[in-house]
């Protein structure tokens, strides 16, 4: 359990340094990086999301995991049709890399967990994810966004993730 607790605390502290780090070089990051760090984000649930398909049998596990397959990539389409709308080409940084080596890391770790262990870590990943990820929205990303329609968008997937995390957290005393 110790284990999945240091994993947890990795990914909000990834965020938040990589944010930080980003925001003390300069004013934070640019709509173009907004839009690819937002898009990695929801990329990195659904691929979560669909490794609990593969190997979760419980069903609330289940479902949930399908709730953020739906609604993760429903969000990542409407940020793809604003960029696409506004003529931005969302801009690959060092945050987004960051939370791509730390996503290929916990897939990996949950990879070699099976049954109970592995719906616990799941589920507890992602209650340690989407706050890491709201946080992040709150204190940069909505903040630093310039363009008012992306700066709704974020707010939306904030509401939402969330709502998310609500449901991760509740669904993590529950296993």
């Amino acid at each position: 359990m110790n284990h999945i607790v240091k994993l947890l605390g990795a990914s909000t502290l990834l965020i938040a340094g990589a944010l930080a780090a980003q925001a003390m070089a300069g004013d934070g990051p640019s709509d173009a990086e907004i839009a690819h760090i937002a898009y990695t984000a929801g990329q990195i649930d659904i691929t979560a999301a669909k490794q609990a398909l593969a190997k979760s049998k419980n069903a609330e596990v289940r479902s949930f995991a399908e709730v953020m397959v739906r609604d993760h990539a429903a969000v990542n389409q409407q940020a793809l049709a604003l960029v696409g709308k506004l003529g931005v080409t969302p801009a690959d940084n060092g945050t987004s890399q960051a939370l791509s080596k730390q996503a290929a890391e916990t897939h990996a770790r949950l990879a070699g967990l099976d049954g109970a262990a592995f719906d616990r870590a799941y589920v507890q990943n992602e209650a340690a994810y989407h706050q890491a990820v709201n946080g992040a929205l709150k204190t940069t990303l909505i903040p630093s966004a310039d363009n008012g329609e992306l700066k709704a968008l974020l707010e939306a997937g904030l509401t939402l993730f969330g709502e998310h995390q609500g449901h991760a957290e509740q669904l993590a005393k529950e296993l």
